[in-house]
């Protein structure tokens, strides 16, 4: 997952605002005690997710796939005074703990999670986004692109996490279902002439996508 050389990851960590105490605590917790705990965003893409949230100044935010809620407590320092974000994950396990996270911190009135299949719940809310993170199963990132993008806000973004999916994109012997779903979504995004698209080579990639 990651594909800079570890000194230079560390030097841009060291020279990069540092995490909240709470951010900090979401990161120790996830590693001690969660599955699969290099799902977590962490502090180099935790501020890269502020900082284009801070830029974009979203009103609404979409997030779909929780996890233990480190995304979507950067996204929220973006918000307008009266926005909200909105999280969805199926995995009914981490609610509880993503919700205590966001109970102590300053967003605690600014951030819903729902729990369920986002591709059930998404089209039944009636609302335009400004931002929409893409963070779950990666053989639906495509479904999720089409059901979201409509109702993106002319000049919204979407960014979708993993998009070099621990390099195996590039490499022709790896063909499992994730990496086969994820390599079409990367083409689909850049052939789609609705959009501008930007792929950072940040931790395992994020691609920033613009509606024209």
């Amino acid at each position: 997952m990651n594909f800079l050389n570890p000194e230079i990851e560390e030097y841009a960590r060291a020279h990069t605002t540092p995490e909240s105490l709470l951010l900090a605590q979401i990161t120790r917790d996830t590693y001690l005690e969660v599955l699969q705990p290099r799902m977590l965003s962490g502090h180099l893409q935790g501020r890269v997710l502020s900082m284009l949230s801070k830029m974009i100044r979203p009103k609404s935010i979409l997030e779909i796939g929780t996890y233990t809620g480190y995304s979507a407590l950067c996204l929220a320092e973006g918000l307008t005074e009266d926005g909200m974000l909105l999280t969805v994950d199926k995995n009914i396990e981490l609610y509880e703990r993503a919700n205590a996270y966001f109970s102590e911190s300053e967003f605690a009135s600014k951030i819903k999670m729902l729990k369920g299949n986002a591709l059930m719940i998404v089209p039944e809310l009636e609302q335009k986004w400004d931002l929409i993170f893409i963070d779950a199963d990666k053989g639906n990132y495509q479904n999720y692109y089409d059901l979201t993008l409509p109702n993106l806000n002319k000049g919204g973004f979407i960014i979708a996490d993993n998009v070099l999916w621990s390099g195996k994109v590039i490499d022709a012997n790896e063909n499992d279902v994730d990496t086969t779903a994820i390599r079409s979504f990367n083409t689909s995004l850049i052939e789609d002439n609705r959009v501008e698209v930007l792929m950072l080579p940040v931790r395992d990639g994020l691609t920033v996508v613009r509606k024209k």
